[in-house]
């Protein structure tokens, strides 16, 4: 799903294009350095948050890869329906559905650690400058993916990519290795009064 905005912003840092591959670095600033970024917590928003910096990446002309890990391909949400609209984000669904509700747990854990060894190849070929892998941290809880794996491969990644993760129960070690880590705290949600989640909201 690559299709070119003809609209689509193309900005530089330092006389190197935003559009250009991940390898391609610009001039070193402090203000311009690959992060790994965690949005974790028990609260709403982390993944519509991480969203919405993949919005602000994708002005920039940056390539974007999605990788959802719990999602199914069945699961359709508004994220990736717009992201069809915009073009230039290439979204992957890893996932088939929530561990309560799969069928057979041993091809969810073989569907995530697939995902994850798609991540590194792309992190290895540097094909993406904004990677979002959503819902990740629930095959690390879960043990089917190796933390110490990631934190690794994350820490060795070159070039200037950008790595988002979100979901609840962040692995301390990945929150001691991340970069920029935000934590959503619920106070209130209309669910908890018994109301079903709601379109356009929700998702």
């Amino acid at each position: 799903m690559s299709r070119e905005n003809p609209n689509r912003k193309h900005s530089t840092y330092d006389g190197a294009s935003a559009s250009a591959p991940a390898n391609e670095q610009p001039r070193r600033r402090k203000r311009e350095t690959p992060l790994v970024m965690v949005h974790t917590g028990k609260g709403k928003g982390k993944s519509t948050a991480a969203f919405g910096m993949l919005l602000r990446a994708w002005n920039q002309g940056w390539p974007i890869g999605v990788f959802q890990f719990v999602k199914s391909g069945k699961w359709r949400v508004g994220e990736h329906a717009a992201a069809e609209k915009l073009g230039g984000i290439d979204w992957f669904k890893m996932g088939d559905g929530w561990s309560w509700t799969s069928r057979n747990l041993t091809e969810s854990q073989d569907l995530a650690v697939e995902g994850w060894e798609e991540v590194k190849r792309c992190l290895a070929e540097q094909r993406y400058r904004f990677y979002l892998l959503d819902e990740f941290t629930y095959p690390l809880k879960w043990g089917w993916i190796d933390v110490d794996d990631v934190v690794e491969t994350l820490d060795k990644r070159e070039g200037w990519q950008y790595v988002m993760i979100t979901g609840r129960d962040a692995p301390d070690r990945l929150i001691e290795h991340a970069d920029l880590v935000t934590e959503m705290v619920k106070h209130k949600h209309p669910l908890d009064q018994g109301w079903r989640g709601q379109k356009g909201i929700e998702w």
